[in-house]
């Protein structure tokens, strides 16, 4: 089994350290159910608690990336099943303290446990790709990246068209439920398309993701029905961001050194 983290005050945007002994005040969050907001006050009777983890809204409104992903899509999958992994998680370990003080990369890779997976670990990482997957989109995303990432993609790809049509093909070739991600492959310094089931995420092969595509069906069902390429394409074609592709290979460049081009290029 991996070594487990300890860390007092983690640095983390997911993690919390909290004092409840004064009682705790639910923060202003829209979109949350009756439920939800329970969830977030429960703790009233505890001194303390040392750590958990948030949920954590998308970068933009749930109704910025309409008409292509609709505010109802947003608030069933984010406010929904988002939601439920970040509950389910903390449930799990509230009975497993030795976790605590993880940030979530390090409670994937843990949990992961080398493939064979702790209790904790669907949960972890459904919050974990859940997050990375909205950072992926933009409001008028699409069209094709510029510049340094660019360059890179036909470097490794042998042409944008060559990867394009590699990430479509492996989301609609995917078996049931899971993942499609462009990564950066550290040991071979190059980008690649790979496909994951279920939770599983690039992180627990220590590669480093640059955009993430969700293939499960309650992603799309209720804007394209069960029509997956419609949805891949318009995500390829109007969500993708290309502007946070960029930034997250700008800092795999400091990890990896890819040679030319440098990314990004002024």
């Amino acid at each position: 089994m991996g070594s487990f983290c300890y860390h007092t005050f983690p640095a983390s945007s997911h993690l919390l350290v909290s004092d409840f002994s004064q009682g705790f005040k639910s923060p202003k969050l829209p979109y949350l159910s009756k439920q939800q907001e329970r969830w977030f006050s429960r703790s009233q009777g505890a001194s303390k608690v040392f750590a958990y983890y948030g949920l954590r809204a998308p970068p933009y409104k749930l109704d910025a990336l309409e008409p292509y992903m609709s505010r109802r899509t947003l608030e069933k999958h984010w406010g929904g099943h988002h939601w439920n992994y970040v509950e389910g998680l903390n449930k799990q370990l509230e009975k497993n303290e030795v976790l605590y003080g993880c940030t979530m990369d390090e409670l994937v890779k843990v949990t992961y446990n080398n493939g064979n997976p702790l209790p904790e670990f669907n949960n972890a990482a459904q919050v974990w790709n859940h997050d990375f997957f909205w950072d992926s989109m933009q409001p008028g995303g699409g069209d094709m990246p510029k510049l340094g990432v660019l360059q890179q993609i036909e470097k490794d790809f042998g042409s944008f068209t060559n990867f394009r049509e590699k990430f479509v093909e492996s989301a609609l070739t995917l078996f049931g439920s899971g993942w499609v991600w462009l990564v950066l492959k550290r040991e071979e310094r190059r980008l690649a398309v790979i496909k994951t089931s279920n939770a599983v995420c690039p992180l627990v092969w220590d590669d480093i993701p640059i955009i993430s595509l969700d293939m499960w069906e309650h992603a799309y069902y209720l804007d394209y029905k069960n029509d997956r390429g419609k949805y891949v394409n318009v995500f390829m074609n109007h969500l993708v961001s290309w502007n946070v592709a960029t930034g997250r290979m700008a800092r795999a460049e400091a990890f990896v050194n890819l040679g030319e081009p440098k990314i990004p290029i002024a």
